[in-house]
């Protein structure tokens, strides 16, 4: 039924929808009552030129449609390629989502969730698995059916490159932590189309970064050095945390500071105290980046882990997330704000969760993005996001460092998609860096 409503309306043979908001609309706004959460849908991947009339008229044959948004590029109005659909009740929605998950508009298949799932459970990563090793003919569809068996799916998406080719990895979230045990149970190493595939936990950003990071280190990278600060400066406040055997300011060739350096510890506990107490901290007007110094080994498997591993979360392709107001709820174009005045988006960084803060960071940082890399912006602006947040201020106050790091991100994406060729050696892999804290 939902693939023959959809052909309807692709083809046009649908009646005209003279409004998309109907009367005593419920709007997303401020200050404006929110629909409550099980009454409104998410709807991806759609076809560029999906329309706010199309939606409606697929959506209403399950139930009275409130309001329906495709969101669009505030300058050149281009859709985003996803949309939110607000029902008068939770069971028109229910039925919305049952009915047309999957079904073709303009000859695409539409991905249908709610959009306003339990914000703990986003941040938690609750029951959200990770499934590598997939076919490249399973597409969101065929990985929905086969790990629905094991209970609610909330959210399931195949990861795919910009020429919509599977990358052979994707994510399910369930609706309870045992559901996908039992996913994960079941299904890892089992074959699906005939390749064993790994089925496991996905771990959140801070738990790679823990378990990455676990591992002792003796060298610090500091980077945004004022250009009079010398080795001996470094010696003395670094000194502090223990005992240095080497330290270095790194000169360009016209003899000026490059305003990063490097401090070697005796002892890596000393290091990490250093990292711990210095990051973020200013000294001479300027706010220090203070971290461990990684090896390229170090940084091409800590960079294809984040790259593999970015969740797939409703709203924005990539891995980019969805974006949220306070109140928790969908806003409308909230990737596509102008970027704040500095000073007003570190008050508003300081007063916001980590979560929250992710957010206002991707607000101001994709619409400078989407200027440079239009058909990437999303993935890129996801792939900055995952930089220190003094990192990603930086970006949005000089527009070389941020033209320089995007160019970086799409050497990345590049890369790792030449990387999935089993005949590309190894030894590339080296250009993956977002960072210049680097040691060969």
């Amino acid at each position: 039924m939902a693939a023959q409503v959809a052909a309807a309306v692709a083809n046009g043979s649908a009646g005209a929808v003279p409004a998309v908001v109907s009367p005593g609309a419920v709007g997303v706004g401020v200050g404006v009552a929110q629909p409550l959460p099980t009454t409104s849908l998410y709807v991806g991947d759609l076809e560029g030129s999906v329309s706010d009339s199309q939606l409606y008229e697929l959506f209403s044959q399950a139930g009275q449609v409130v309001s329906v948004r495709v969101c669009r590029d505030v300058t050149s109005r281009r859709s985003l390629g996803y949309a939110y659909v607000n029902f008068s009740n939770p069971l028109d929605a229910a039925r919305a989502l049952e009915l047309l998950n999957f079904a073709l508009l303009n000859n695409k298949p539409i991905r249908v969730m709610y959009s306003n799932r339990d914000p703990s459970s986003r941040r938690s990563g609750s029951a959200n698995i990770f499934i590598k090793n997939l076919d490249k003919a399973i597409d969101n569809k065929t990985l929905h059916e086969t790990f629905s068996t094991f209970g609610t799916i909330l959210s399931c998406k195949v990861a795919m490159d910009e020429v919509g080719q599977s990358k052979g990895f994707g994510f399910v979230q369930y609706e309870k932590e045992e559901e996908a045990q039992a996913a994960i149970k079941s299904l890892n190493g089992m074959l699906i189309n005939d390749k064993p595939v790994y089925v496991g936990p996905f771990l959140r950003k801070q738990e790679r970064d823990h378990s990455f990071d676990k591992t002792k280190f003796n060298n610090v990278f500091v980077k945004n050095l004022s250009e009079s600060t010398t080795k001996e400066d470094l010696v003395k406040i670094f000194g502090e945390y223990g005992n240095i055997t080497s330290a270095v300011v790194m000169i360009g060739m016209d003899g000026k500071s490059r305003c990063f350096g490097f401090i070697n510890f005796e002892n890596p506990d000393a290091a990490a105290r250093a990292v711990q107490e210095l990051n973020g901290k200013k000294i001479n007007d300027k706010e220090w980046y203070v971290g461990r110094a990684q090896k390229k080994s170090e940084r091409e498997m800590e960079l294809k882990r984040r790259f593999e591993q970015t969740p797939a979360i409703p709203g924005v392709a990539g891995g980019m997330i969805q974006p949220y107001d306070m109140g928790g709820f969908p806003v409308r174009d909230a990737a596509l704000s102008p970027a704040a005045q500095i000073g007003t988006l570190t008050s508003a960084l300081a007063n916001a969760t980590p979560e929250q803060q992710r957010t206002i960071l991707g607000e101001n940082l994709y619409p400078l993005v989407e200027q440079l890399e239009p058909n990437q912006a999303a993935k890129v602006t996801g792939m900055l996001l995952e930089m220190d947040q003094t990192e990603v201020l930086h970006l949005l106050e000089s527009p070389e460092a941020l033209k320089s790091k995007v160019a970086e991100a799409m050497d990345v994406l590049r890369n790792v998609a030449h990387q999935q060729n089993p005949n590309t050696p190894t030894s590339q892999l080296a250009a993956l860096s977002l960072t210049e804290g680097i040691i060969s």
